[in-house]
């Protein structure tokens, strides 16, 4: 679709970091200042200015094997249903089709009926999920994970070279990669939750040991987007007081490029990529 009508679509920069932060935390997701330094340095950001406010966004991270992530799709309220997502998609989908990459991205409902007229097909399902109750700190999990570990885990389950990405975010303070019975997971820092993903294990039995563990030794409150599909994790979740919050609906534009050897039990989050 080209521009027009309405202002450009132009490139973003890391300068901007502050002021997507403004429309990420006004739609009350849990990105920091660093996450969206993340997509700025390592992608491409495409943003919307009335004056010198930004009132919209969407970013296209490059993965390996011609993939690609479509995330921080942000509109401000004052200025939704003006078409502005859709032009920022297009120009994120554009860039990918230059580059030969196959696009994904995960929805909200209302999303899905945004992406899928674009052309978008859905994938797997999710479900954010939330534990808000305080817990008396015990302790970290008894093992330390390592970040080959889980780098080489979520390339079996993605088809995906994440190694960059997850690097990044294992590296940050307070982050930390937990393991135990053949479980392993990220937990990081988010702007108002801890967030635990990607999570990986042989059954529902070591993911659920493994979230509670984390849960044992955290005091805040803590997110996690489980794969719909393993039904014993999340009914093991929701009788254990995690509350499902919403749905999400993994979606992809072009044809498939990753075989996945096994299914996670949580993904890294919508915002994440």
């Amino acid at each position: 679709m080209a521009d027009t009508e309405g202002p450009p679509v132009i490139k973003l920069g890391l300068d901007d970091a502050m002021a997507g932060l403004v429309l990420s935390t006004e739609a009350h997701w849990n990105q920091t200042e660093e996450d969206w330094r993340v997509f700025l340095r390592e992608g491409v950001v495409f943003g919307i200015r009335t004056g010198v406010l930004l009132v919209a966004t969407a970013a296209l991270l490059p993965y390996s094997g011609n993939n690609a992530w479509i995330s921080m799709v942000l509109v401000t309220a004052s200025h939704r249903r003006r078409g502005l997502a859709t032009r920022l998609v297009d120009a994120c989908l554009e860039t990918a089709r230059k580059n030969g990459l196959t696009s994904w991205l995960d929805a909200t409902p209302d999303g899905v009926a945004v992406y899928g007229p674009l052309g978008f097909t859905p994938t797997l399902q999710l479900r954010r999920l939330k534990l808000t109750r305080p817990t008396r700190a015990e302790g970290p999990p008894s093992s330390s994970g390592s970040i080959d570990a889980l780098r080489a885990r979520d390339r079996r389950a993605t088809g995906l070279d994440r190694t960059a990405l997850l690097s990044a975010f294992a590296r940050r303070s307070g982050s930390r990669v937990v393991s135990a019975n053949g479980a392993i997971a990220l937990v990081r820092d988010g702007r108002t939750a801890r967030h635990i993903g990607p999570l990986y294990a042989d059954n529902a039995a070591a993911a659920l040991a493994l979230v509670q563990a984390i849960a044992r030794s955290e005091t805040g409150p803590l997110l996690l987007d489980a794969v719909a599909p393993q039904d014993a994790f999340l009914e093991g979740l929701t009788a254990s007081g995690w509350t499902i919050e919403r749905p999400f609906q993994r979606m992809r534009f072009g044809p498939a490029t990753a075989v996945a050897e096994e299914m996670p039990f949580a993904v890294a989050g919508p915002e994440f990529g």
